[in-house]
């Protein structure tokens, strides 16, 4: 069942498809032959600039992976504090690098139009994942299953920003964010995200040792559902598996995991497989929902996000050479990201500090980047 929000001034999907204006786009520096096939950093309102390329020049369909750190309806502005080397600062003398002002029914409304038209942009077997508080999440997952479809919703991330905080307050402490990820279709992509395990992790999972100082563990021989006609059903040793289950392999192969001392017998007479944590280690874990990724203590911009979060967003979602797409590019993370994964990418923002950031960071990368047109900037303006 499709659940949608109602309220005041809600337009309909081709309403809002309809009603965005495209922009002009204007090239900042040399002009650079070709540059709708480059890297493209993009100052001016997400929205039209979105509906530019959807419209004017073809990348309907194009984009392999969408990741955003919209604003969260806060209510606060967020400033960069130059005189101590971009520090964040509420000091009213600091210079605004972007207000966080729509709440309500109209910050829902304002991204839900930016999510309808990076719908447009995604291929069919992109993905996207928008980073968002919890404080109204709930209503934006509720949005994304109206655009995306329920069917599509993968995971609900729980991402740690921060340390533990011990001042006091009428509640628990808030030390995390969420990041709802969701593919366009059935088909996306996807290559197994995996994680090292840490010590005291390879202590806990695999408590035994050999004589040798092997670490182990020890799983059933037998998994659930009977197998009436198949091996996996018969004896094996005189042992038959428990009642509902079945032997995870026949009985040939148990007697070659027996002879290689894969399997431990119990003081019982109970035999279970012998897993080694050097061998299941070795090409790590897989990456759960929950993820320990802290923002950085002394940000270039206000919000700046973990590097090596959106490094492991866009291995896993995405190929090599494919187009990532950020239209709340902030610090340009996602861009820096991409850049140095192998992907291309578009950042777009309407903070004309969020684009000197952005610049900064990228010329940083190697020398005289920008000059090499290995990115294309530029500005959308309606004169």
């Amino acid at each position: 069942m499709k659940m949608v929000l109602q309220y005041n001034g809600k337009r309909t999907y081709e309403e809002i498809l309809a009603s965005v204006k495209p922009v002009p786009l204007k090239v900042v520096g040399a002009n650079v032959p070709n540059w709708r096939s480059a890297n493209l950093l993009i100052l001016g309102d997400n929205s039209r600039v979105m509906a530019t390329l959807l419209k004017e020049f073809d990348f309907s369909g194009k984009v392999n992976l969408v990741y955003i750190d919209p604003p969260f309806a806060t209510r606060n502005t967020y400033r960069i504090a130059s005189r101590r080397g971009a520090t964040i600062s509420t000091g009213s003398d600091d210079e605004v690098a972007y207000s966080d002002a729509l709440v309500g029914y109209e910050y829902l409304e304002f991204l839900r139009e930016r999510l309808v038209l990076l719908r447009e942009l995604m291929s069919s077997d992109a993905s996207i994942y928008l980073h968002i508080d919890s404080k109204i999440g709930h209503y934006v997952k509720i949005i994304m299953d109206e655009i995306f479809g329920p069917d599509n919703f993968r995971n609900d991330i729980t991402r740690i920003k921060c340390k533990p905080k011990n001042f006091p307050r009428l509640g628990y402490s808030n030390i995390k964010d969420i990041i709802l990820f969701y593919s366009k279709g059935r088909r996306f992509v996807w290559h197994e995200p995996k994680v090292g395990f840490r010590d005291e992790d390879i202590e806990r999972l695999y408590p035994k040792m050999t004589p040798d100082g092997r670490r182990y563990t020890t799983i059933p021989l037998h998994a659930p559902g009977e197998t009436k006609n198949g091996s996996t059903g018969k004896p094996w040793r005189g042992l038959l598996p428990p009642k509902g289950r079945h032997w995870r392999c026949a009985p040939e192969m148990l007697d070659k995991l027996d002879a290689a001392g894969l399997i431990e017998w119990s003081s019982k007479g109970i035999p279970r497989r012998i897993v080694f944590a050097d061998e299941a280690y070795r090409n790590g874990k897989r990456l759960q929902d929950v993820w320990d990724f802290k923002d950085p203590q002394y940000p270039l911009y206000p919000t700046e996000k973990n590097l090596e979060m959106l490094k492991t967003i866009i291995r896993t979602s995405s190929n090599e050479g494919a187009l990532v797409l950020d239209c709340f590019a902030g610090s340009g993370t996602t861009l820096i990201a991409a850049q140095e994964l192998g992907r291309r990418w578009i950042g777009i923002d309407n903070s004309h500090q969020a684009i000197a950031t952005c610049l900064k960071r990228l010329t940083a990368l190697k020398p005289n980047i920008f000059a090499q047109a290995d990115f294309v900037y530029l500005e959308a303006r309606d004169d």
